[in-house]
């Protein structure tokens, strides 16, 4: 593996990590929607140069825009908690929600992705200006393969008309990245699931932490987004982030994705999780706000 250097953007504190995700997201469902970071300006920095080549090469196709999104869960549905409900121009409406995991629990559980963005974000927006949410079949949470053979059917139904039918294509799609170095539940050292190639949602039936059974999106997929944004904070990631960021031979999934995405990756990231790694940092330049 050769070594990818992605953009990294460090915060004195996780509050700041809320606030420049948040406008991150926003600029890009912005130019997704709109063409451009702010509904009124065409300005694009130069940060975003490498995702403006990408977003412009789209064919054209005349339906309404939809600024399509995927999640994961954990510590990062309440990071989007405290930046995103804050904010008066996010255009809820005008999202397509998919999550880039779940675990196989009932909805209610504590452990259910989507169950925990329902409760952190989702019910605490105005019924119409709610997000059409596409999550799991609940009924299937006792079968892995055939819930994520139903999921990927999901996916096809809302991308086979628009840029690949080879692989769906999101306008962002944001990441945590666990202690042990897993993201979505891509695990280390899960092998098969990590040479994955073909499928776009793939079952998980042996978790080393958490829930055993999940379903999650794979590696080409990830890597096909027009963005990845991972979200990490607490020294407790210390530690990982040094493997990921130093010795990416390692074969992380978050290096893999690193490599595979390039210059379309962006890391949002406390100092706390950056001590004693060796990366050259950037300060975030507010696009929207």
């Amino acid at each position: 593996m050769t070594t990818t250097v992605p953009i990294i953007y460090s915060f004195k504190e996780l509050n700041g990590v809320a606030e420049a995700v948040s406008d991150h997201i926003i600029a890009t469902q912005n130019r997704t929607l709109f063409g451009d970071i702010r509904k009124d300006s065409g300005d694009v920095p130069a940060t975003n140069e490498s995702t403006t080549k990408v977003t412009t090469k789209k064919k054209k196709d005349t339906r309404p825009k939809r600024f399509k999104i995927a999640l994961s869960g954990g510590s990062l549905i309440q990071v989007l908690n405290e930046g995103l409900l804050k904010r008066e121009d996010v255009l809820w409406d005008k999202w397509d929600v998919y999550f880039a995991d779940e675990r196989l629990v009932p909805f209610d559980s504590p452990e259910s992705n989507y169950g925990l963005a329902k409760r952190k974000l989702f019910d605490l927006l105005p019924e119409d200006k709610k997000p059409t949410i596409y999550h799991i079949d609940e009924s299937l949470i006792n079968d892995p393969q055939e819930c994520a053979d139903s999921y990927e059917k999901t996916l096809i139904k809302g991308f086979a008309n628009k840029d690949s039918v080879k692989l769906p294509m999101f306008d962002l799609l944001l990441l945590g990245c666990a202690p042990d170095g897993h993201i979505a539940s891509l695990f280390p050292n899960h092998g098969e699931t990590l040479r994955e190639k073909y499928a776009w949602v793939v079952p998980v039936e042996n978790a080393p932490v958490g829930p055993k059974t999940r379903i999650t999106l794979t590696i080409p997929v990830i890597c096909h987004s027009h963005q990845v944004t991972f979200v990490v904070e607490g020294a407790v990631k210390a530690p990982v982030l040094k493997t990921i960021m130093e010795r990416p031979e390692k074969g992380l999934p978050s290096s893999i994705v690193n490599e595979g995405a390039a210059s379309r990756v962006a890391w949002f990231v406390d100092d706390e999780a950056l001590n004693d790694v060796s990366v050259t940092k950037k300060k975030y330049k507010f696009l929207v706000e």
